[in-house]
């Protein structure tokens, strides 16, 4: 039986693990479908504190996989299927069938971003111009034309945000009014630089000789014409899916699925000595030095636990 399971290895996952291992706690980490998480696809990462320069996603996620190992902390290659936390004793059954008990269990499996599924997009994704994270990659579209796809809060917060760097940000949305609060919509509509493409939906993601983004085809869901807007870079921004399945009945989530913190605590589960951390549960922030905050909150809980 181990003392904690860690499930996920992105930037929380990992962080839970260097502080549980530090901590004599030997984790096993079960590292998931995508080792390393969401991070791992980003060329570039310059809001990582301690990197002036910037670091390569994988980099910084293998660097914080070989740190927690040097610690003893353990580490598979796998995916979990389904849990048992009815006990005091957890139980985790892995996708090749087998049961694996901890004292304790830290979850963080993060969340992906909800695609629009359009030609080019996932081959541009991750540094080539197509993006779900203006906090993290808006810097690098300094005076260049961009397009946010979206009609909620979260679409308009990108837009305004990438107003401080791009020289025009296009919100595309499929109907001819946003989502968005009141408030939020005013400020983006607002916004000298924020122009609205309404009845428009995402087709196609054009990419120049290099293999970067050189812009867009948008279909008119009213007339079913194609039109084609040039831009250096696409933020998609219509919603996140945390990764949450196996754990549905087991602790208390919201409606999207997202875990819920117990009543006044920020990384305690509705279930005792289960944790949790990063972007399963944060659906504001969604920054990799928060996940790995979290991440460190979740181990230190742990170890004080049981």
């Amino acid at each position: 039986m181990e003392e904690v399971i860690i499930i996920g290895s992105g930037c929380a996952g990992m962080t839970a693990a260097i502080y549980a291992a530090r901590a004599s706690m030997k984790p096993l980490v079960f590292a998931g479908a995508q080792p390393g998480g969401l991070l791992t696809t980003t060329s570039d990462v310059e809001n990582f504190p301690g990197f002036p320069a910037g670091i390569n996603g994988f980099d910084l996620l293998w660097r914080m996989r070989e740190q927690a190992q040097k610690f003893g902390a353990k580490i598979e290659n796998g995916s979990v299927k389904s849990v048992d936390f009815s006990g005091e004793i957890k139980k985790v059954f892995t996708e090749d069938g087998l049961e694996f008990q901890a004292k304790r269990v830290i979850i963080a499996t993060g969340a992906k971003p909800r695609m629009t599924g359009a030609k080019g997009e996932a081959e541009l994704y991750g540094g080539r111009g197509v993006s779900a994270c203006a906090t993290c990659d808006g810097a690098f579209y300094k005076g260049k034309d961009v397009i946010v796809v979206g009609g909620g809060d979260s679409a308009c917060e990108e837009a305004l945000f990438l107003t401080r760097f791009a020289s025009s940000v296009k919100l595309v949305h499929r109907r001819d009014q946003l989502r968005a609060s009141k408030i939020m919509a005013d400020r983006a509509l607002s916004n000298e630089k924020i122009t609205p493409l309404w009845f428009s939906v995402l087709e196609e993601v054009l990419q120049d000789e290099e293999g970067f983004c050189r812009g867009v085809i948008l279909k008119n869901v009213q007339t079913g014409e194609l039109y084609e807007v040039a831009c250096k870079g696409v933020f998609v921004a219509i919603g996140h899916i945390p990764s949450t399945a196996p754990f549905k009945g087991h602790v208390d989530m919201d409606e999207e699925g997202y875990i819920i913190p117990a009543p006044g605590t920020v990384v305690n589960t509705s279930v005792k000595n289960v944790f949790v951390a990063g972007d399963c549960s944060d659906k504001k922030y969604r920054q990799a030095v928060i996940a790995a905050g979290m991440g460190s909150m979740a181990a230190i809980e742990a170890e004080a636990s049981v």
